[in-house]
């Protein structure tokens, strides 16, 4: 996953500027740090969805031979029988 900078010195001199008190500016910081942590890129999403996505396109691949199969196998016999 990717990296996502966060100045969080920075964000607690801003907060501090307008008023929030240093106690409240760190827990502030704090929260939204963890926050950060628990956040999903869109690549490793992409990434879980194909991982997800294998079995079921396997699957559809085999029925498809096997539609062909006895659709192929039915236009033989209707053939056979009118022929």
């Amino acid at each position: 996953m990717s990296t996502i900078t966060f100045d969080t010195q920075e964000a607690v001199v801003k907060l501090k500027s307008v008023g929030v008190s240093q106690e409240h500016a760190d827990a502030f910081i704090r929260v939204i740090a963890d926050a950060q942590e628990q956040l999903v890129t869109r690549d490793y999403l992409d990434l879980k969805f194909q991982q997800e996505l294998s079995p079921v396109k396997i699957d559809l691949a085999v029925l498809k031979w096997m539609m062909g199969l006895l659709l192929g196998g039915m236009l033989s016999l209707i053939i056979k029988a009118y022929l």
